[in-house]
């Protein structure tokens, strides 16, 4: 993963901690409404993918394990992990594209249910995402993948195409990539890689007409398996955030100006309106920044926040960067990974960091998404996340209008109790993230993610079901109020 230059060492301050007294007062835990969504207190999980489904897609003992667990922490809400709704193979990741996912999902609900005592609301992401390859051998690009066109064949001099792949082939990398378009190199460098633009595709051509109905069907799945909403991933990498994108000039009414760019996001969440209903919470993830070249601004967050509220959205919660565009090259065999460039660095800072430090660096492009909605009239739910894991930091952020709701990823995965713990007034008692992004490297790898902090702790307890080699735990050992 790319880290600033200066790696300047950081360590997380989690105290002072409240007294029970101070926590109960304090507007953290103090309740929040708005429309059909409702919260015990303002605190939140956000989605975390952590490759415990099967290879179907399907849920497992250590899926409704991994949120039973975050659940007895007592947040407002939790958000499922990214579950994909198209029915394609997607390895470990959970899927909603199907009717036979329902009653694994609602035992997910039911396990939240009962170790919240019914107080942690439960939403779940939902997320599309185009074709992805892994980075090919050169011998392998040029001999069967890249794309042989009259004009290559010319620009080479030779007479066919399997021509073209023998001279290819026989030439260093280096000169054979000179041959290549942008596109191409791309793919050489990085593996291939679907982008919305590519209206070449069918499908991708396609996606306007069929990713609102494809959404729908998820939503009404997961209200048939009892969530009380979904959250639209139109965040990072993926679909609906590549629409988002400045980066996106399709010439079809779905690309350029920001009006064209932010239809589709607003044509999925109409008809899983439509499907749902009004007492479904509906909301939506989105980017305060890009964080790359030629990407949306803080500004343009702040436009589209007005306008998703405006349309009815029932939260907007803020991530940043994680994008393929600037992402490391893998190695061969590996796929890109779109938290590896400064914009990964950007959506999970880790330690190491420069004079900003890792801890709020999404803090003011959310305040100007949350000025923008309630300078439009609005009183939208804005949820904050990025590096919060101290009691008095994240209560600042709600006391001075940052945000109405603050996230705590990394922390939450080292100490799912946080959150009871504070209210307890036993936060000296939390485990502190030391944000080295340990998890975010096994996620990279897609194996199952756990905390360096509690992961080799109490292996033989009876509560310690293990990872297929035995060496990990997959869930904090059980606090005890």
């Amino acid at each position: 993963m790319w880290k600033p230059p200066e790696r300047i060492p950081y360590e997380p301050q989690g105290g002072p901690w409240p007294t029970a007294a101070e926590a109960e007062a304090s507007t953290m835990f103090r309740p929040l409404a708005h429309g059909p969504l409702r919260l015990d207190q303002r605190t939140w999980v956000p989605a975390m993918v952590p490759w415990r489904a099967t290879e179907e897609g399907e849920v497992t003992d250590a899926v409704v394990d991994w949120y039973a667990r975050f659940a007895r922490g007592r947040p407002g809400a939790i958000v499922v992990e990214a579950t994909g709704i198209r029915d394609i193979p997607s390895g470990p990741l959970l899927r909603i594209s199907d009717d036979r996912y329902v009653p694994g999902l609602r035992r997910v609900v039911d396990a939240v249910r009962a170790a919240s005592d019914g107080r942690t609301r439960l939403f779940i992401q939902l997320i599309d995402f185009l074709s992805i390859r892994r980075r090919p051998q050169p011998e392998t690009f040029f001999g069967r993948h890249l794309r042989i066109t009259p004009a290559l064949i010319e620009a080479l001099g030779v007479p066919d195409e399997a021509a073209a792949r023998a001279r290819l082939l026989a030439m260093p990398v280096a000169e054979a990539e000179a041959h290549l378009d942008a596109r191409d190199r791309d793919s050489l460098r990085m593996g291939y890689r679907e982008r919305v633009t590519d209206m070449h595709l069918p499908h991708v051509r396609d996606l306007p007409r069929a990713l609102p109905g494809l959404f729908a069907d998820a939503a009404a799945r997961a209200k048939a398996a009892g969530f009380d909403g979904v959250e639209l991933h139109y965040a990072h990498a993926y679909t609906m955030a590549s629409f988002l994108s400045a980066k996106n000039d399709r010439p079809d009414g779905y690309g350029g100006p920001r009006e064209n760019r932010i239809r589709l996001p607003l044509e999925v969440y109409g008809a899983v309106r439509d499907r749902v209903g009004p007492d479904v919470v509906v909301g939506c993830r989105y980017l305060a920044d890009e964080c790359i070249d030629g990407g949306n601004g803080p500004e343009d967050a702040a436009w589209f926040g007005a306008r998703f509220a405006g349309a009815g959205m029932d939260f907007l919660s803020l991530s940043r960067g994680g994008k393929f565009d600037d992402a490391a090259q893998p190695k061969v065999g590996w796929a890109s990974y779109p938290y590896t460039g400064p914009s990964g660095y950007e959506c999970m800072p880790q330690h190491l960091s420069d004079a900003k430090g890792p801890f709020g660096r999404n803090v003011p492009a959310t305040a100007g998404v949350r000025a923008a909605v309630r300078a439009a009239g609005f009183d939208t739910p804005v949820v904050v996340a990025g590096g919060l894991h101290g009691f008095r930091q994240a209560l600042a952020l709600l006391e001075d209008g940052t945000a109405d709701v603050v996230a705590l990823a990394r922390q939450s995965l080292a100490d799912p109790d946080w959150f009871l713990k504070v209210r307890l007034g036993r936060g000296d008692e939390v485990r502190l993230c030391e944000y080295t992004n340990y998890c975010e490297g096994l996620d990279q790898k897609h194996k199952t993610v756990t905390c360096k902090l509690w992961d080799r702790e109490a292996l033989d307890a009876p509560d310690a079901t293990r990872d297929a080699d035995g060496r990990r735990r997959l869930t904090a050992p059980a606090w005890v109020p």
